[in-house]
């Protein structure tokens, strides 16, 4: 896999990350004392002169103590990292080895609180490869243990990422732990300094495990639905309560706007958004408001909402059904591989197939603009892959993400070979407003097609209904 995709997977994973602990936080039981911490002020005896003032005075890290062996125990609580905008990370590079200095000349241990890391707040793949890099064998060498405290699987990815740079002899000194509790046979716990975010988070996770909170879920709409729900709810649903429209319009007014708006935008669909905009606008959506993107200012939300949408689906757009046969794909020799995702795809639901084609057409012609936006059928691959289809229980290994985001290039940059099979069908999306295709069809050897048409209708100011948040996967399992 390549680090394309690794990085892409890992993006999807914070994401989900986020959405998970605020769903988490959503859960608890209403007798569950507030225990709301206040932000972190500086360490009192935290002097105004010290050389790293600005980055030390937000208590990321903290001496806290020693573990069973006397060893010097450090924290580092992602939870206190503020927005990436308001914290140098090179100044937190160089606080952090100004930090260690003091104490790697004798064994030592790191705790890292992963809690708290978000979209807004993490440094950047590369600052952390970098990282790794700067830290030489004085630093390595007396660092005895690294303790990863409530990891998920941005974690899992991460260390994918940087697997290459780690040394073996480096690894095993990487624990995790799913609880705070796992730290008391290795430290001397009441020394330790954790913040209360991260308490109230391993409070929340032993009492969902006990059995005391029902198991994180896709939010469901509300029973029954309401008439105007867009999100979470079955696509025969979306075309009952919307005059018989194959295309929900959801995916209709995002795709017509990022097609207006969005198409040379450099990144397009690879970029976050903040989560609670997402929510307030999937509020908005399912309530049947008025949904306006132009008032936020943030060409790469409708791609979000787009995103979550494909998510929210109580099954995945290409079926569970499909789940198997598309991890085939790698194994078919490459002169019939389009061939077989039409055979693939002979077999969805008539529905599913006209969204499926309306969306690839919108795809492949955002793929044509990649000189200006950077994304090819490859890069919108591995960003679509995963919303597109995951097996009926548990999540996608890294292992079938070859598989899932090749097949989803192949519908992308081959669109119109692909979908050129089911003529009665085509035509029926394509008057609900799906993409046109023009041009000569591609070889499957051969580059894509031309630029499908633009056949949707303009997109003055884009209302309607969102949905409900994604099910959390089980990101705090033992990696």
């Amino acid at each position: 896999m390549s680090g394309l995709d690794l990085e892409e997977l890992a993006e999807i994973e914070l994401q989900r990350d986020e959405e998970e602990a605020a769903a988490l936080g959503a859960a608890r039981r209403p007798s569950a004392a507030p225990s709301v911490a206040p932000p972190a002020g500086p360490d009192p005896e935290l002097s105004t002169n010290h050389p790293f003032y600005d980055v030390a005075r937000h208590g990321i890290l903290q001496v806290a103590g020693e573990d069973r062996f006397g060893r010097r125990v450090i924290t580092f609580s992602c939870c206190r990292m503020p927005p990436s905008h308001e914290l140098n990370h090179r100044r937190l590079l160089e606080y952090l080895k100004y930090t260690l200095d003091q104490y790697v000349e004798s064994d030592y241990t790191i705790v890292y609180f992963h809690y708290g890391l978000n979209s807004q707040n993490k440094p950047s793949l590369r600052w952390l490869q970098s990282a790794y890099k700067e830290f030489d064998r004085r630093y390595k060498k007396n660092l005895k243990a690294l303790y990863v405290v409530h990891p998920t699987n941005f974690i899992k990815i991460l260390w994918t990422i940087l697997k290459p740079l780690v040394s073996h002899k480096f690894g095993k000194k990487v624990t995790y732990f799913n609880y705070l509790s796992e730290l008391r046979e290795h430290l001397k716990y009441d020394q330790l300094s954790i913040p209360q975010e991260v308490l109230r988070y391993d409070e929340e996770l032993r009492n969902l495990h006990a059995g005391r909170l029902p198991p994180p879920t896709k939010t469901p709409p509300p029973r029954p639905p309401l008439p105007t729900q867009q999100f979470g709810v079955s696509l025969q649903y979306l075309k009952d309560k919307n005059q018989g429209e194959l295309i929900p319009p959801v995916l209709r007014y995002t795709v017509t706007y990022l097609r207006e708006k969005g198409l040379h935008t450099e990144g397009l669909f690879r970029r976050s958004a903040s989560v609670q905009t997402v929510r307030e606008i999937q509020r908005l959506y399912n309530q049947g408001k008025p949904v306006n993107f132009d008032d936020y200012g943030d060409i790469h939300l409708p791609a979000v909402i787009l995103k979550t949408f494909l998510r929210e689906l109580p099954q995945p757009l290409l079926t569970f059904e499909a789940y198997e046969q598309i991890l085939e794909i790698t194994s078919v020799e490459s002169s019939l591989r389009v061939t077989c995702c039409r055979q693939i795809l002979q077999n969805l639901p008539e529905h599913n197939y006209a969204v499926l084609s309306y969306l690839m057409g919108f795809l492949h012609e955002v793929s044509q603009e990649s000189i200006s936006n950077k994304m090819n059928s490859s890069n919108l691959a591995c960003v679509f892959g995963l919303n597109l289809i995951w097996p009926s229980q548990g999540a996608s290994s890294l292992s079938a993400l070859v598989p899932l985001n090749l097949f989803t290039e192949l519908l992308i940059e081959y669109y119109e070979k692909v979908f050129s099979g089911r003529g009665e069908r085509g035509a029926e999306a394509s008057e609900q407003g799906a993409p046109g295709a023009r041009g000569s069809v591609p070889n499957e050897g051969a580059a894509a097609g031309d630029r499908p048409a633009s056949g949707d209708r303009p997109a003055s100011g884009l209302a309607r209904p969102p949905l409900p948040p994604r099910p959390l996967t089980t990101a705090w399992r033992l990696l």
